[in-house]
């Protein structure tokens, strides 16, 4: 090993090490797992065409996501503390990077993630009982929106109180709702090719695809959507200060979480093109139901709804988990807002932080649709990750590296020459949201310039 080990307290600024390696790894795969898979393959083989090239790229993406996370494991080990990219682009560079990316996830990162998921849950929940939708209380032509909204407030709200009282019951429903998730998409997919009426034709069918600029574009952009399904590998950084012996656990969850969630998506996309032709797949956002009405029979799909509404809890709950810890981090540096970084007396939890996101990730519900904000998310996360990996050849040349990551140095190259392309693509593809989240970026420079001369801040010691 590089350099020496750090000095790791039990405690820091009122957050206390408590979580071991199966919560932390829970908590990633929580995070990963969510509405992606249960939305994007749809959308995906719309342009894709073929399910081998769709399948190809999920492969591809799990790639990607498993070298951020070797990376990520690097930076982490060397500075455990709560905060994710917030912390790791303020000690690696300066505050204003960190600051930067924490700005942008709290809008692009967590709080629209948690929209998005509280929105498929009510799809879904809807979807199995339609009723819910029209009770009669309002204008026929206003209830469904209305109530689609309501019961997605309603989970969001659920889960910031929860959550609001303390990092171990949090973990504790985070624990049972993962594995509640897991076990759906395994029990899914042994089912569906053991019992299911489904075909391996299916797997070779599709019309042509031309890999000319334009057919790289639609790559591009396939790739960034796949990557909000991927995105939660770097969720254990996130919790850095609350993580037992970081050390050696950080690096261990985030490739641990990993692994297990790109096996689990190829198998999930198999079992979506052996239930269904690729014409069928084609813009259908609920692609499990639909693959479960094709193999079981249409009776079975509303159960399958009800239990995919309830699997998205899990990614919803870990999206709460997570994005206060880095509004917490900031404030403690003078870059939020100060009530950000109190701490609750008894709950251990920055409880203000919590709420706030939640008002936030509300008030996106209010506005906007999951297809809206897709394509935003999905480049505003590729941004900073790009920053964090470069900061993995910083480390290594400052003698400052605890862990070495398998690989070095083409498993960082090969997440950055990746990363980059796709965000070239994606904006190619589609400029407009694509550049909303660079617009994100540049407004949250006068932000940071105005917290800094409010509060006169000098540069803390890196």
């Amino acid at each position: 090993m590089e350099g020496t080990l750090p000095v790791i307290n039990d405690s820091e600024n009122g957050l206390k090490r408590k979580l071991g390696l199966f919560p932390v790894t829970n908590i990633v795969i929580a995070n990963m797992i969510g509405a992606g898979i249960f939305t994007t393959s749809g959308l995906l083989i719309t342009d894709l065409k073929k399910p081998l090239i769709m399948i190809a790229l999920w492969i591809v993406g799990g790639m990607i996501a498993l070298a951020g996370a070797l990376s990520y494991g690097e930076v982490g080990a060397v500075i455990p503390r709560a905060g994710g990219e917030y912390i790791f682009l303020s000690r690696l560079y300066k505050p204003i990077f960190g600051f930067l990316s924490g700005w942008v996830s709290f809008f692009g990162g967590f709080s629209a993630p948690i929209a998005a998921s509280a929105i498929g849950f009510s799809e879904y929940l809807t979807r199995a009982f339609p009723w819910l939708l029209q009770p009669g209380l309002l204008d026929p032509s206003f209830e469904a929106v209305f109530f689609k909204k309501f019961f997605a407030i309603l989970v969001i709200v659920l889960f910031t109180a929860i959550h609001a009282r303390g990092i171990e019951v949090g973990a504790k429903v985070q624990n049972f709702l993962t594995i509640l998730k897991v076990l759906l998409v395994v029990g899914l997919v042994i089912l569906g090719f053991v019992v299911g009426k489904g075909s391996v034709a299916h797997f070779t069918q599709g019309g042509e695809f031309q890999f000319d600029f334009g057919g790289w574009k639609i790559i591009g952009l396939s790739l960034m959507w796949i990557m909000f399904a991927y995105s939660g590998w770097n969720a254990a950084a996130y919790i850095g200060s609350e993580i037992k012996n970081p050390v050696k656990i950080l690096p261990k969850s985030l490739l641990l979480g990993t692994g297990i969630v790109t096996l689990l998506y190829l198998c999930m996309n198999g079992f979506y093109v052996y239930a269904s032709r690729p014409e069928e797949m084609a813009g259908v956002i609920s692609i499990a139901g639909l693959s479960v009405g094709n193999l079981f029979g249409g009776s079975y799909e509303s159960a399958l709804s009800v239990l995919i509404s309830f699997a998205l809890f899990s990614s919803l709950s870990a999206y709460i988990i997570l994005g206060p810890r880095v509004y917490y981090a900031m404030a403690k540096d003078r870059y939020f807002f100060k009530f950000a970084s109190e701490v609750h007396p008894k709950f251990g939890v920055p409880s203000k932080s919590i709420l706030l996101q939640g008002i936030i990730a509300s008030i996106m519900v209010l506005l906007g649709t999951f297809d809206q904000i897709l394509t935003y998310m999905g480049f505003s996360l590729g941004i900073f990750p790009l920053l964090v990996v470069i900061g993995v050849f910083k480390l290594r040349r400052e003698k400052k590296s605890v862990y070495r990551l398998p690989g070095f140095p083409y498993v960082p190259c090969f997440y950055l020459i990746a990363g980059i392309a796709i965000l070239f693509l994606g904006f190619s593809e589609r400029p407009v949201e694509s550049s909303i989240a660079v617009l994100t970026v540049i407004a949250g420079i006068p932000v940071f310039v105005a917290f800094r001369k409010k509060y006169q801040i000098i540069d803390p010691k890196r």
